[in-house]
């Protein structure tokens, strides 16, 4: 048998370990339950599939995410190792015939969900192999207290009776105390032995820059940083909006979200990765397997959903040991409405209820029945119907899906797109000759008015409400423009398949998982609270911020953050700044940008200076950006 070395040598083609992988595989090796927390990059999956590897047998490998799964499948099955999962989608023939295949095939790896462990059948038929360890990847789904909970995890400590002399190895690369804690008594693990890398990045400059002019400062960042870059943003809509905007200055960008096909997809990230352009703007969809190594910047426009997501994403920049930057940009107008916007977003008790009878009258389904029944499920269609709002149904659905209670089988996504090919004034034209269609024509140019410029996702349940028209009257006249080729219009079949996992039981299957809702309400109050306080506080070290909340006390500061920086340079600068700025400011209101031009000032220069007079309240900024003297 082929030692350590030897096996990441021949398959991995690394002559060493990274710290502490070594030690995390001897302690796998010699049959201890093991605790990994090692921060993004830093090479997790080694530590469980070397010793697989070492050892005759297979290893069962838990993970949360199919696209974690695909990923560790395809890097493994290049490299000649045998490796299978059971995902969704899945016929019980379909699941026999692959574990018949794990019991005789000479796999290595077995890839499960968690939910695939609520099956009895299936963890009676794993029973029956040759299992060598227990690895379970993205172990902070575990706790209740981590980011991404999912009550399925909890079944995962079952296995220990199955397997009582197997080991297992719990992985994740962001957890705070709490949830470490929580994750190991959750899997019941048996005195483990715990190894924590620190989450310094001692390469990683972390800066946080409060701006009212975001795509002026994030111009100045990419020419000064003219290596590759990510930029993350929230949602689909500012993935296209702000890559469009980069090209259109002169930068090349290209833009990947979960909405794309897969051969958009393959085509963009093979642009950003041969560097024939510099920007990715992305939203949390890309970065799963990414392992670009000279990434100089990753720059988020908005504000993230919480710190674990934040260091994971940022930490995507500078693998190759150079300095590179992980950079904040941060509107006053955006600090002030988040914890509202999320709020907003939460889904109570007597909502999820509301949503869960809903979803059962809208499928016709009786009470005490539904198990196993598979429906074609457009969340848009449905929210139109009972009136619903769109972002609170998600989360609501998605909180049902994660308690098993419902299954969506793929993301939610427009099903229609549409451009139009005829400039602005034949459009017009058309509508005083067919005034039949220029209510629905009208509704469609308002709420979509990208609509002349690039192939945008369109709601017909939506635009149908607006226009007081039947959807179907809608899609046949989208069906005639088309025909005349007045637009360009796709048609995906991609609505989302939705499974009933349980009976409806109505009060008593909500009244079950409500504690969990109220759970994760407050986790991601507090998890919002947190990074409020990384993007505000502009008295400390950010890297001792970031470390701080993941249980890292007494670090020193890191010397190169925005707040070290403006530290560095004194207070000899600002006071002359300050009093520049002021001067100015008496006689005209003016943005940040136009204080630069007047100046010559640095832009992060102009921006903490401007910072400090917000937050003495001497200035204040308007909606148009530009700062005004307070009376």
């Amino acid at each position: 048998m082929l030692d350590a070395i030897q096996i990441l040598q021949k398959y991995w083609k690394h002559d060493r370990f990274r710290k502490p992988q070594e030690q995390i595989i001897q302690s796998v090796l010699d049959g201890q339950d093991t605790f990994a927390l090692m921060p993004t990059g830093g090479g997790k999956s080694i530590c469980f599939q070397v010793p697989a590897m070492m050892q005759p047998g297979m290893a069962l490998v838990i993970s949360p995410l199919v696209a974690l799964m695909k990923d560790q499948i395809d890097n493994l099955q290049k490299i000649d190792i045998k490796a299978i999962s059971i995902t969704g989608g899945l016929s019980t023939d379909e699941i026999s015939d692959l574990l018949d295949n794990c019991q005789f095939g000479n796999y290595k790896f077995l890839y499960v969900s968690p939910e695939r462990l609520q099956s009895d059948w299936i963890l009676e038929r794993i029973k029956n192999l040759r299992i060598n360890l227990i690895a379970i990847d993205e172990a902070h789904c575990v706790s209740q207290w981590g980011h991404d909970f999912r009550p399925a995890y909890l079944k995962i400590a079952t296995l220990k009776t199955l397997f009582p002399k197997v080991p297992f190895i719990a992985l994740t690369a962001s957890a705070t105390p709490r949830v470490q804690e929580d994750i190991i008594e959750q899997l019941k693990l048996n005195k483990p032995i715990v190894f924590k890398k620190s989450f310094a990045r001692e390469n990683l400059a972390y800066m946080v820059y409060p701006t009212e002019d975001k795509l002026f400062l994030l111009g100045q960042i990419l020419q000064k940083n003219p290596e590759p870059s990510i930029i993350y943003v929230r949602n689909r809509k500012s993935c296209v909006d702000t890559a469009a905007q980069l090209n259109a200055m002169g930068y090349r960008a290209v833009y990947y979200h979960g909405g794309l096909s897969r051969k958009d997809k393959e085509q963009n990230m093979n642009r950003w990765m041969d560097e024939s352009t510099q920007v990715m703007v992305a939203t949390n969809a890309f970065g799963m397997g990414i392992d670009k190594a000279n990434v100089k910047t990753v720059v988020h426009i908005q504000l993230p959903d919480n710190l674990e997501n934040y260091y994971q994403e940022a930490g995507r920049a500078g693998r190759n040991n150079q300095k590179a930057f992980a950079v904040l940009l941060t509107a006053t107008s955006e600090i002030q409405t988040a914890k509202q916007q999320l709020l907003a977003m939460l889904p109570d008790k007597k909502f999820l209820l509301q949503v869960y009878l809903k979803l059962c009258s809208y499928f016709q389904v009786a009470y005490g029945e539904g198990i196993g029944e598979v429906f074609a499920f457009s969340l848009n269609t449905f929210c139109t119907k009972y009136n619903f709002p769109i972002l609170k149904t998600y989360q609501a659905l998605q909180f049902l899906d994660r308690q098993g209670v419902i299954g969506l089988s793929q993301e939610f996504s427009e099903k229609i797109t549409l451009q139009f090919l005829i400039e602005s004034r034949e459009v017009i034209r058309y509508m005083s000759l067919n005034p039949a269609d220029e209510e629905i024509l009208l509704t469609i140019l308002r709420t979509y008015p990208g609509v002349y410029d690039l192939p945008t996702a369109l709601n017909p349940a939506l635009i149908a409400k607006k226009s007081g028209a039947p959807e179907s009257d809608v899609l046949a006249l989208l069906e005639k423009w088309h025909k005349r080729e007045m637009i360009s219009l796709q048609s995906k079949n991609n609505d989302t398949q939705l499974i009933f996992h349980e009976i409806r039981e109505d009060e008593k299957t909500i009244n079950r998982v409500s504690r969990f809702l109220e759970m994760q309400n407050q986790r991601k109050i507090e998890q919002l609270d947190a990074v409020l306080a990384y993007a505000t506080n502009h008295q400390h070290c950010k890297s001792e911020q970031l470390l701080e909340y993941f249980g890292e006390k007494g670090s020193q500061s890191c010397g190169m953050c925005s707040y070290c920086i403006q530290q560095k340079k004194g207070m000899d600068q600002e006071p002359n700044l300050t009093r520049e700025i002021l001067e100015l400011l008496k006689s005209e209101k003016l943005s940040s940008r136009e204080l630069q031009n007047r100046l010559g000032y640095e832009a992060n220069d102009i921006i903490f200076a401007l910072q400090t007079l917000l937050e003495n309240e001497i200035i204040s900024v308007q909606a148009n950006s530009q700062y005004t003297l307070n009376k």
